[in-house]
């Protein structure tokens, strides 16, 4: 007995340890992420911003405006909000009806083409730049907006198939079956039924793909040649001069502003991310 309460204190301290073990992980990776975050924003209101993480003098605008300009910001920002918003909208459309009939029809094929799909992410960007580049010349859709917004849509199709067919299998075929039987078709019960009831999953499709399109910076760099087109995933690239010379402050001064459209679609979608498919009594009774 007096063995077995000499014993209760050290096993009782062995789950606080590990607990604050990985308190410690846990902020340290915190700590890892945060510190870019703190120099970009401590740069950005910083006349003489270096690489050092320093809290700057005193507080000036003067990086803003130096990039608030057409050429610098403006113009590059509407590129990119053409490019990522008509590739997200593409992406969405058809992988909605690429998973439909994944979802609700079996086939033979399903399994080869979802696996075909499956594969297809794997593929590095790279690896397929070079005859994507001679196709587009082929086909004069080189240097325009339409040719990038169709890439980026196409490289975002396999895994926003899979996402969209996963989020599909979710919703009741039950319900589908009913609007069917009132004389609804596959198309009117996919608009009216299936894609209400899965907003958090369109919503996931369409952040991840705008978000995956919006940092992209090799492949508009490969298909546009026209200044004025470039998005801001590649203007950024002017802040670094020659000779290994960086204006940190106006950088960080575009960095915030760059990533303002990501986290103002998140904000607006974040409701919609916080959902459920709380369907389980819509086929009872």
């Amino acid at each position: 007995m007096a063995i077995q309460l000499a014993r209760t204190p050290f096993r009782s301290r062995r789950p606080s340890t590990r607990r604050l073990a990985a308190d410690a992980g846990l902020l340290a990776l915190a700590a890892a992420f945060a510190l870019p975050l703190v120099w970009v924003v401590l740069s950005a209101l910083d006349a003489h911003a270096g690489l050092r993480v320093q809290a700057p003098d005193s507080l000036t605008l003067d990086n803003f405006d130096a990039v608030l300009k057409p050429d610098i910001t403006f113009t590059p920002l509407l590129n990119s909000l053409i490019l990522c918003g008509g590739g997200t909208l593409l992406t969405v459309i058809c992988s909605t009806l690429a998973a439909y009939p994944l979802s609700r029809f079996r086939s033979r094929l399903n399994r080869p083409f979802l696996l075909t799909i499956l594969f297809a992410t794997s593929l590095p960007i790279t690896a397929i730049m070079v005859p994507v580049y001679a196709l587009f010349v082929q086909v004069n859709l080189i240097d325009t907006m339409q040719g990038t917004i169709f890439f980026f849509a196409a490289s975002q199709l396999p895994f926003a198939i899979w996402l969209m067919k996963n989020f599909m299998d979710g919703v009741p075929k039950e319900l589908e079956e009913a609007a069917w039987t009132d004389g609804a078709s596959s198309f009117q019960s996919l608009l009216r039924i299936v894609l209400p009831l899965m907003g958090p999953g369109v919503a996931v499709v369409t952040v991840f793909s705008f978000v995956m399109m919006w940092g992209n910076f090799f492949v508009p760099f490969m298909l546009l040649l026209t200044p004025d087109q470039m998005p801001a995933s590649v203007s950024i690239n002017d802040f670094f001069g020659n000779r290994g010379t960086v204006v940190y402050g106006q950088l960080a001064a575009f960095s915030i502003i760059y990533s303002t459209p990501v986290i103002l679609l998140y904000v607006l979608v974040a409701k919609r991310l916080g959902g459920g498919f709380a369907l389980g009594g819509a086929v009872k009774g």
